[in-house]
């Protein structure tokens, strides 16, 4: 069984209204995406979620995205390719400067929401994201959704350098390419904790799911997503690192 990072989406509080558990999640994950104020956060906010990380040793990641508070970053927007870099070193380089005067740094980049989607199926916006970070600090991975066949994707990431971290999800349904079902279609999302944690483990085991067309998928990945917005969460997240740590 491969050795798999939990990562979660993190940090996505803003002002006095809270969002997510992320005291309660942060003990069980390995890597912390941490919202850098365009689709949720602020810089009290990620100066909390920084501190919690360090505290309980969880890697410190940059979670940007479009600049887009009121849909939290889940609408595709027109950019550019050199304003998407921009964006990408605003929020990287806020995140990163809260982390400094902790004594820490950013390790990876992850991007958010609409951003990240799009850049999975648009090679231009893909590169325009990798650009950004090779220029920023070409040492940083980036995280990126882990289909079918990552051998484009990992073509690009050599040719700028950078180490790139496979990712999958335990919660979400998969069409026969690797790509998330769309959130809009029935079944796209699992509530069932025990078909999450089969999920999980499945990935783990490199053994292959079944996509929404019923074919058969195999994912290699670095990095499992979990969330811990809820107390239901937190226990599959538990769960899901009982059973990767004991296998």
């Amino acid at each position: 069984m491969s050795r798999l990072l939990l990562n979660c989406d993190i940090g996505e509080s803003f002002g006095n209204w809270t969002m997510g558990l992320d005291a309660e999640v942060m003990p069980f994950i390995d890597c912390a995406n941490v919202a850098c104020g365009f689709h949720a956060g602020d810089p009290s906010i990620m100066r909390k979620t920084v501190s919690l990380a360090l505290k309980h040793g969880v890697q410190i990641g940059a979670h940007p995205a479009y600049q887009d508070l009121q849909g939290f970053g889940r609408r595709s927007m027109a950019y550019s390719p050199e304003e998407i870099q921009d964006l990408l070193h605003y929020q990287i380089g806020a995140l990163d400067g809260i982390c400094r005067a902790q004594g820490a740094r950013v390790s990876y980049v992850k991007p958010h929401g609409a951003l990240y989607n799009d850049m999975m199926a648009k090679p231009a916006q893909l590169r325009a994201v990798m650009q950004a970070i090779a220029a920023y600090d070409a040492s940083l991975p980036l995280m990126l959704l882990a289909t079918r066949d990552n051998s484009a994707a990992q073509v690009m990431g050599d040719e700028y350098g950078l180490t790139l971290w496979f990712e999958a999800f335990a919660d979400r349904a998969y069409d026969s390419h690797g790509h998330l079902v769309s959130r809009q279609l029935p079944g796209a999302v699992h509530h069932d904790a025990d078909t999450v944690l089969q999920q999980a483990l499945t990935i783990a085991r490199g053994e292959p799911l079944t996509a929404s067309d019923g074919s058969a998928l195999v994912l290699q990945a670095n990095t499992l997503c979990v969330h811990g917005d809820n107390a239901s969460s937190i226990a599959a997240v538990q769960r899901i690192r009982a059973a990767l740590t004991s296998a």
